[in-house]
């Protein structure tokens, strides 16, 4: 009995360790997505490329809580709902560092369009939508960590607002009239549009994988073939 409960305690620290090791992923990537907002709205090169640069350091978090999941399942041995929950873990790593790398693609998007002319107010709107992919990453993570279904459930609502407003930019492209350099920067500029509502879908995978871990059962809130979201046995 006292070999298992020191087992047991040894599990939960090690998943408390990812817990905030996930957490402070989530910040990297956070601090990665206002920097590329800030160097899309002030056309500013050298921020760009510090969002480039320091994709190595979300990488290397990456990596490192790849490393913490592997190591924590060939010592300890967790099942139900611990087992769920480190297997999500690996699933929300992995949306965490695609959400980096959409950060990434913004970044070099900014930098190729430098020397374009820009619409000021679809700037304005990136930074809405931009704001918006913020709250919802903040969202998915203290839901899956607080096992919180209520916030989870909430990422679809969040989720509509990012993809009306990328509709919204993408009309405002496509009216775009005949200066060609306008009309190029604006057709980068939806490339831009679609990296935002991207990070917002990794969001609501996210909050799937919430679900998942905390009832046992899999749910795709955006599954427009199941109009309930659930996936038939």
């Amino acid at each position: 009995m006292r070999q298992w409960r020191t087992m047991s305690i040894s599990l939960q620290e090690g998943i408390g360790n990812l817990e905030a090791a996930l957490r402070e992923e989530g910040e990297l990537v956070l601090r990665s997505l206002r920097g590329s907002i800030n160097a899309l709205a002030n056309n500013d090169v050298e921020l760009a490329d510090e969002v480039i640069a320091f994709d190595d350091d979300v990488d290397r978090a990456f990596f490192g809580m790849q490393e913490g999941v592997h190591t924590l399942l060939a010592r300890q041995t967790p099942v139900a709902i611990d087992l769920r929950h480190v297997l999500a873990m690996l699933h929300v790593n992995l949306h965490l560092e695609r959400m980096a790398d959409y950060c990434v693609t913004i970044a070099k998007l900014t930098k190729l369009s430098a020397e374009l002319s820009a619409h000021d107010e679809l700037l304005a709107g990136f930074e809405e939508v931009g704001s918006r992919a913020e709250e919802m990453i903040r969202v998915a993570l203290d839901s899956f960590l607080a096992r919180d279904l209520e916030g989870a459930e909430r990422l679809m609502d969040l989720d509509e607002l990012i993809d009306n407003a990328n509709r919204r930019i993408i009309g405002n492209v496509l009216a775009i009239g005949g200066d060609e350099a306008l009309r190029e920067w604006g057709m980068r500029m939806i490339v831009v549009s679609r990296c935002f509502e991207r990070i917002g879908d990794h969001a609501v995978d996210i909050g799937e994988q919430t679900y998942y871990y905390v009832t046992g059962e899999f749910r795709e809130f955006t599954d427009a073939s199941h109009p309930e979201g659930n996936i038939p046995a």
